[in-house]
């Protein structure tokens, strides 16, 4: 193979696309003396925006609430653009669906803990994600789903 013909990827640029926080229920919420529950959402978009180029979003929501009452709300969008060339087709969307998402995941996880500390709540630091694993599950669900549609 020739230089040119060579797989290649190369990280172009990582930046937050989208921030928000929201503290529904301030000041009360910091007089509760029982702590809220955490949840966390993740999803992950990837698009080709020039030959050999793909933007890909990694977005995770974190919701604190107790009963009905929101604590905090953060999401962040954590961007990043890559340079993929050479590759298979049928190794593209491993790639944009695991790979991209790994090397953002810390970037996000930053971002969302710096966020819930500057809003005066402790940092929340986001366990880490298999992105392999989270990929290989929304394939079956993908598979499931079609035949469901022929019908």
């Amino acid at each position: 193979m020739s230089e040119q013909e060579q797989p290649s990827f190369n990280i172009e640029k990582i930046y937050v696309k989208d921030l928000s926080l929201e503290v529904p229920n301030a000041p009360g919420v910091f007089l509760d003396q029982e702590g809220p529950s955490i949840s966390v959402e993740l999803n992950n978009t990837a698009a080709q925006i020039d030959e050999g180029l793909y933007h890909v979003v990694l977005t995770a929501t974190v919701t604190a609430k107790r009963d009905e009452k929101t604590y905090f709300l953060v999401e962040a969008g954590q961007a990043g653009i890559f340079q993929i060339r050479n590759v298979p087709e049928d190794n593209l969307e491993p790639i944009l669906g695991i790979t991209c998402p790994t090397i953002l995941f810390p970037y996000v996880r930053e971002v969302i803990s710096d966020a819930i500390n500057r809003a005066g709540f402790p940092p929340v630091m986001l366990a880490p994600v298999n992105f392999e694993a989270l990929y290989h599950q929304r394939q079956e669900q993908a598979a499931q789903a079609a035949p469901a549609q022929v019908q």
